[in-house]
């Protein structure tokens, strides 16, 4: 019991750290590809040209168009093995 309450600091600590580091990247890729969609679809104008929009969206602006979807890819999924870890979802019930 111990060991699980450790356990699951542990993991809160690596959740916390985690999403501080991805928050900009993927609150840009976010905000970025609904502002494409509205653009592009929709006809907005949002006083952005959408060759800027798609260049943020993509990591391109900052030359990272590379590595920049894989590492909003790992730090998603580090996000979501941190997070259900810590519900307990996984856990196995203790019979009685």
């Amino acid at each position: 019991m111990i060991f699980s309450a450790n356990l699951k600091r542990l993991f809160r600590k690596y959740h916390r750290l985690l999403a501080s580091i991805i928050f900009l990247p993927l609150i840009l890729t976010t905000i970025t590809g609904m502002a494409t969609t509205m653009t592009a679809e929709w006809r907005w104008n949002l006083g952005i040209s959408r060759s800027l929009i798609l260049a943020i969206h993509t990591g391109e602006l900052f030359h990272l168009q590379a590595i920049y979807p894989l590492l909003n890819g790992l730090g998603t999924i580090g996000l979501l093995i941190t997070g259900i870890t810590m519900t307990g979802i996984f856990r196995k019930s203790e019979k009685v």
